[in-house]
């Protein structure tokens, strides 16, 4: 079989990929194809699928900014339901990290970013949040700071991963994309530029290319292949010496029932956003974050720990009950007294595709292979950005149309001429 395009991948990124390179290429004959029985069943489904449009970082907002507002068009004018709810994302900070962050709001305010704040007092009153934790003898021996600020951004929300996934996939299709699922890449087909038919090619004198793909269900060739393969990237790329610098770490979520009074308030605290129910929170260091889930009653939370959980690739990560119990809880309990003597109903693990050179998207092509990955955790958000810059770089185009109208040059997130402005707004 031979297409003009293979893409190993049935994520948000190789979807929003292959739906992109039909707008552009519509002639083009482009199969996905997916280890998994059907779309966006690997990480995409494991997130915690939270979005926003607040960033200090031109890539940043380009990306995560432009991506929101296609996912908006995408709910209120297509009339297609992808779950966006613009519930806005809390941060909780102590005194000393809010002075710390002022100017950049005033600049990020300047620019036309919207935000409120709120003092402790709001906080508890709304939320019941204990913001003098240091009266507390455990939370001082954890080193929690009080909290004395929040800080709302309203451009801010959930979706429904599920959903959007399912929008890629049926415009892909009826674009004419094709699909092949429960077929697992299992190397990339390196062939000769110039094949002279001797046994044993290429050899190093020869000028080789990436020409497909050999599966569980035989070779694929293909003029270009795409791996949008997420923290799985690295195993195709290193037995062919190409440097993808994608790294994967565990992330989990663990699913808190709303089954009694005090956390049926937190969870339809009103004010906030439309919805009426609690933002996204997002507690002071180490940075343990809680998203409302009314439709399933319950509350998510998680927590990005960076050292020393090790780099590591894992075909079927698992939640670890400790991590909740002596990680997540003690943090948790000592802010919001109501989930005292919680206990998670269900969890489970996911992996972060970390681009190491600077936590954004990789989008690259070296010898016919082009790799979209390295979400970094923000892949939900960025998603149909990083699918027009991989589209464009498939069709040979220094620039990229993102939704709205801004041009994006594609070698921004390549390796040679990668130039990606610094997030000062981090948080």
């Amino acid at each position: 079989m031979e297409y003009d395009a293979v893409i190993v991948g049935a994520g948000l990124f190789g979807l929003a990929t292959a739906y992109h390179i039909k707008e552009l290429r519509p002639e083009d004959r482009i199969l996905v194809l997916d280890k998994l029985n059907g779309p966006g069943q690997g990480n995409t489904a494991k997130s915690a699928a939270m979005v926003r449009s607040f960033f200090y970082s031109r890539t940043n907002l380009a990306l995560a900014h432009s991506s929101l507002e296609f996912y908006r068009h995408i709910q209120e004018e297509l009339g297609y339901d992808i779950g966006l709810k613009w519930i806005g994302y809390l941060w909780l900070l102590d005194a000393a990290e809010y002075e710390g962050m002022r100017p950049l709001l005033l600049e990020l305010a300047r620019r036309g970013l919207e935000y409120q704040v709120f003092e402790a007092e709001h906080l508890e009153e709304t939320l019941g949040i204990n913001t003098r934790v240091s009266k507390d003898e455990e939370a001082q021996l954890m080193g929690l700071p009080d909290i004395d600020y929040g800080l709302l951004v309203k451009n801010a929300g959930c979706l429904d991963v599920d959903a959007l996934v399912k929008f890629y996939e049926e415009k892909a299709r009826e674009k004419n994309v094709e699909f092949k699922y429960g077929v697992e890449a299992l190397q990339l087909l390196i062939e000769p530029k110039e094949p002279l038919g001797i046994p044993g090619e290429p050899f190093p004198w020869q000028e080789a290319r990436v020409a497909g793909v050999k599966t569980t269900e035989g070779v694929i060739r293909a003029r270009k292949t795409i791996l949008a393969t997420g923290a799985w990237t690295p195993r195709l790329l290193d037995p062919v010496g190409i440097e993808c610098f994608v790294k994967a770490k565990k992330r989990q979520i663990f699913s808190i029932k709303a089954d009694r009074e005090p956390l049926r308030r937190l969870l339809n605290t009103a004010g906030y956003n439309e919805e009426n129910i609690t933002p996204f929170l997002i507690l002071p260091k180490p940075k343990v974050w809680l998203k409302p889930v009314p439709e399933e009653e319950a509350f998510w939370a998680g927590l990005a720990d960076d050292f020393p959980r090790e780099f590591k690739i894992e075909d079927e990560p698992a939640p670890e009950a400790e991590f909740y119990d002596y990680g997540i809880y003690q943090v948790l309990s000592k802010y919001l007294p109501q989930f005292r003597g919680t206990r998670p109903h269900t969890s489970w693990a996911g992996l972060y595709a970390y681009c190491t050179l600077d936590g954004q998207p990789i989008i690259f092509e070296e010898h016919d292979v082009l790799v979209v990955s390295g979400g970094s955790g923000s892949g939900v958000m960025k998603a149909d950005a990083v699918g027009r810059i991989a589209a464009a770089l498939y069709a040979g185009e220094e620039h990229a149309e993102l939704y709205g109208g801004e041009r994006f040059r594609v070698s921004d997130l390549g390796k040679t001429q990668r130039r990606v402005e610094p997030e000062k707004f981090i948080i």
